[in-house]
């Protein structure tokens, strides 16, 4: 049995850039569906720290590189979709906290990169006097500075659970299925071919968007894709839990050479209650050489050398590997910006930064426009994709 069905977008992705592209895409009139090879969110979107950043921990040089010219712009974008009027509505998104900081210890080479980062983003970083300080840096015994920046902490839990309630039905599971990329001789186009049993499903689509992740590595395999490459960077990643942890959201300038901040922290909270403190930064590079006892062992000294004044009892310590996905433009070279790729009548397309996924959602819109591609005006019936497809699930965090 085949069932053949057309549409004019595919979306492969079910993390916060392609449910993103999703929402933005039927904003401007198209009909897009979205597959998701395993649970929505997992991967990348739910080990991401939920720092909608705007550049200063690539301006520690006191140099404005094109890295944080990049992101400059993106709190606001955010915060204009938050209050329902911008590109995505996210109105009800919770946020975990309506600011970030960064906290500079008091070492010299700490005092200057931060001092030359927030220069460099001139009228975005305020300096706060101590008795505005919140209250955990507040009981601080170390001389250091504390700065306000544009940036703020969405929790991605409830982004993700926003972005999937605007369109359910047109997100579906391939999970269990088979499928692969063909296209008939001579043909510029390709299709998308999945078997469920004893069914085979022929997808024609104008465009197909890869915005899987990790994920796109093997859906670049499967179209046999020449001229598009994707690489991984490694994290180690690591978080704390404690029900009586106090909830503080900041990026740690260490006194090193490295321009990385030396921890970035988060608070989250489970399931149970718990307060989760996550933590990324240059622990979470630096660690992937370290095996997951000798990075929790590197963490807790890390958090008692930059909080010296915090004591934490009876906390309980894991860490995990994740792979963040970018497109491999130059040699393992860090994209400044989210990355567009086009062959045949694929994108394939990686935001970079959490921070970055408007940017590729113009980027991936601008391309569709110089391919001539324009929107579906009509509704498109899902009736014979939903009799066949499952749901996929959300994913959960992982200290749940």
């Amino acid at each position: 049995m085949t069932l053949t069905y057309s549409t004019n977008i595919v979306i492969f992705g079910g993390g916060i850039a392609g449910l993103w592209l999703l929402n933005r895409m039927q904003n401007e009139g198209y009909r897009p569906i979205l597959f998701e090879t395993e649970a929505l969110g997992g991967r990348q979107t739910l080990s991401s720290q939920g720092i909608i950043h705007g550049g200063l921990k690539y301006a520690l040089s006191g140099s404005l590189n094109k890295a944080a010219q990049t992101a400059a712009s993106m709190p606001s974008r955010w915060r204009q979709c938050l209050n329902g009027n911008g590109e995505v509505d996210l109105t009800g998104v919770k946020l975990l906290n309506e600011h970030y900081y960064m906290w500079s210890h008091g070492g010299l080479r700490s005092k200057l990169k931060s001092y030359l980062g927030s220069k460099s983003l001139r009228g975005k970083v305020t300096s706060l006097p101590k008795d505005s300080y919140p209250a955990f840096f507040s009981k601080s015994s170390v001389n250091g500075t504390l700065y306000q920046l544009p940036d703020f902490v969405l929790d991605t839990e409830s982004l993700l659970r926003k972005l999937v309630s605007k369109s359910p039905e047109r997100i579906f599971s391939l999970k269990n299925c088979k499928y692969n990329f063909s296209s008939e001789e001579n043909a510029s186009k390709q299709r998308l071919e999945v078997i469920i049993g004893n069914k085979k499903i022929v997808i024609d689509a104008e465009l197909f968007i890869f915005c899987a992740g990790e994920g796109n590595t093997e859906l670049i395999s499967k179209a046999s894709l020449s001229s598009i490459k994707s690489q991984t960077r490694p994290l180690h990643m690591v978080y704390l839990r404690n029900p009586d942890l106090p909830r503080i959201h900041v990026h740690c300038i260490g006194n090193s050479f490295n321009l990385n901040p030396s921890l970035t922290v988060t608070s989250h909270e489970a399931e149970n209650g718990d307060i989760i403190w996550y933590l990324g930064g240059d622990i979470a590079e630096s660690g992937i050489k370290r095996s997951k006892g000798e990075q929790i062992k590197t963490a807790e000294k890390l958090i008692m050398k930059t909080f010296p004044w915090f004591q934490i009892s009876g906390a309980n310590w894991k860490s995990f590997f994740i792979n963040r996905s970018e497109a491999d433009v130059q040699n393992n070279y860090r994209p400044d910006d989210a990355v567009v790729k086009s062959e045949e009548n694929i994108l394939a397309a990686w935001p970079t930064k959490l921070t970055l996924v408007p940017s590729l959602a113009d980027k991936v819109l601008t391309k569709m426009a110089e391919s001539g591609m324009a929107p579906q005006r009509k509704d498109d019936s899902l009736n014979e994709l939903q009799s066949v497809f499952n749901r996929p699930s959300l994913a959960k965090a992982y200290w749940d």
